[in-house]
């Protein structure tokens, strides 16, 4: 039977002792065998509706027979027991219970989503989750629960933020980095000239060497910059989306070369805490890139879509750290989630 790790949250009513009742249905529920409880941690709510108080959170992880979404039905069952109403996105709540790891499976569709979407950057779950299951794996990222934790405990407060052009993830960078009163790291070249649409694989490859070497200065951590006190970093590029460009245009030695510099030059930059990727589809985006100097909206779109499927591939592999991913369409909500990931993470 699969090992699965759940999250217990209250911020109304007596909060120990919802948890605890939570817990004690949950353990006796058909099925389902208690094999760890963690400590109760009490943090500030993150995002929703201003003035809620503390939340009380604490994980559990269960050995069950039950599917996927059995074990989801029970635990949305037991919340409504427990008085829980859903009203609002991030608002109070008696009872909240989040299956965060069923095993190593993934699993997108309908009302479940397994690994949870956000667990990778809550100090709130991970703490928690790291008594009980410090070495389940997330299956996405191919880190241990003691990795994610130590991963946000001591990286930088440096956020990257990447997305196929026209996503709109510089102007998302500059109101993040505005709203956190942190530090705007900007690539002031990033919007490709024409020559990278139609030019040689000589002259994209050149253009991609001119990328990494510009941006692994930014991100240089010897750089006087980088050892001032700031709450935040945030660069409007991802040092990897340079890999994904290149595979879009090059193939063989110029491709290899690219890389190789790459890999050189990733030695010495400083990686994010988390990478957000601002999607939008690649007919969207190419609307927004129109101008008389960009190719014809057309060509756009297939160049846009090629980039954003190489951008969601690199980030797909493992080991690359936590991932958030927004909408580009809807930036204020991309903001909110942005913002409250950056809460989530100190």
């Amino acid at each position: 039977m699969p090992d699965c790790l759940i999250a217990l949250g209250s911020n109304q009513g007596d909060r120990t002792l919802l948890l605890n009742e939570a817990a004690r249905r949950l353990a006796s529920h058909r099925g389902v065998a208690l094999r760890g409880r963690s400590r109760d941690h009490q943090t500030l709510p993150v995002g929703g509706p201003a003035g809620q108080g503390p939340f009380l959170n604490a994980a559990v992880l269960v050995e069950t027979s039950l599917p996927p979404r059995e074990l989801l039905a029970a635990l949305l069952q037991i919340e409504r027991d427990l008085g829980r109403r859903r009203a609002g996105r991030w608002g109070p709540r008696t009872i909240d219970l989040d299956l965060l790891l069923y095993g190593r499976e993934m699993i997108r569709g309908g009302d479940l989503e397994v690994p949870h979407p956000r667990m990778a950057w809550r100090r709130f779950v991970l703490e928690p989750a790291a008594e009980v299951a410090p070495d389940m794996i997330h299956p996405a990222i191919g880190w241990t629960i003691r990795q994610l934790l130590e991963h946000l405990q001591n990286a930088r407060p440096y956020v990257a933020m990447t997305g196929p052009p026209g996503s709109g993830k510089s102007l998302l960078a500059a109101e993040l980095a505005r709203a956190a009163g942190g530090r705007l790291l900007s690539d002031t070249a990033a919007a490709p000239p024409p020559a990278a649409w139609k030019g040689s694989a000589g002259s994209a490859a050149e253009i991609e060497l001119q990328f990494i070497r510009r941006r692994a200065e930014l991100l240089d951590l010897d750089l006087p910059g980088w050892r001032e006190q700031a709450s935040l970093w945030v660069s409007d590029f991802w040092f990897g989306q340079s890999v994904a460009y290149a595979r879009t245009a090059l193939d063989g030695s110029r491709l290899e070369e690219v890389i190789g510099q790459w890999r050189r030059a990733s030695e010495q930059v400083c990686p994010p805490k988390l990478i957000a990727v601002v999607d939008a589809p690649p007919a969207w985006c190419a609307r927004r890139v129109a101008s008389p100097s960009a190719p014809p909206v057309a060509a756009t779109v297939g160049r846009i879509a090629g980039i954003r499927s190489a951008i969601l591939a690199t980030l797909a592999a493992p080991s690359g750290g936590p991932v958030l991913r927004l909408d580009g369409r809807h930036a204020g909500q991309a903001l909110e989630e942005l913002t409250a990931a950056v809460a989530a993470m100190s």
